[in-house]
């Protein structure tokens, strides 16, 4: 399993030259950060383990920024309910939308509960987060899951989620209100592919 991590663990690059996971990449560091909470020993450690892996769901599923995500507020922020986090859209002047809903998936709002059923105590703080610190740890799950240095940065997941929803069919409006972005063409970067990426992709769908 090693071996196969780390023969296809170069990032795909497209056209515009910007970086993202491919899918297996994605999982390998999804297990990497799931192994690494779940071995915690003691509720110390599961305590602060637990934050750390809420903190990368909800950058994998959301696509917005480690700034973004450490200003939710867990009392407010979240509709558990409804599968739904609310953003506040940083880094723009005046944003059309100062605050935007984006929909996750029922299991990080399963996590989310688990883990404040065990530890009430970090009601309201869940993603208080040092960014030196999550940084730290992100680039250690990724050296586990066999991701290359020069791509292990919360960013990544900003970019593979773009590139995910947009190659997946989600309307690119739809993916710019995820994002925050201001401008279309901002977003529509992440649909440039190159011709082996393209192919890559007709390959794992079976067109080829």
């Amino acid at each position: 399993m090693r071996e196969i991590l780390k023969a296809h663990s170069q990032p795909m690059v497209s056209s515009s030259g910007i970086d993202y996971l491919m899918e297996h990449q994605v999982n390998a560091l999804t297990k990497s950060f799931q192994d690494w909470y779940d071995v915690s020993v003691t509720n110390a450690k599961r305590r602060s383990r637990g934050k750390y892996w809420l903190t990368f769901l909800t950058l994998r599923y959301t696509g917005a920024r480690l700034r973004e995500v450490q200003l939710i507020d867990d009392a407010s922020d979240i509709d558990r309910r409804n599968c739904e986090f609310k953003i506040k859209t940083l880094k723009q002047k005046s944003p059309k939308k100062p605050v935007r809903s984006i929909p996750i998936p029922s299991s990080v709002t399963v996590e989310i509960t688990n883990y404040l059923m065990d530890f009430p105590d970090q009601k309201g703080k869940l993603f208080k987060v040092d960014q030196g610190n999550f940084r730290r740890v992100f680039y250690e799950r990724a050296k586990d899951a066999g991701i290359p240095r020069n791509i292990a940065h919360p960013h990544i997941l900003r970019h593979t989620r773009a590139t995910e929803l947009l190659k997946g069919g989600v309307p690119i409006t739809v993916v710019q209100d995820i994002l925050g972005h201001s401008a279309l063409t901002t977003t529509a970067i992440y649909l440039r592919i190159s011709g082996h990426e393209a192919k890559i992709i007709l390959k794992d769908r079976g067109f080829i």
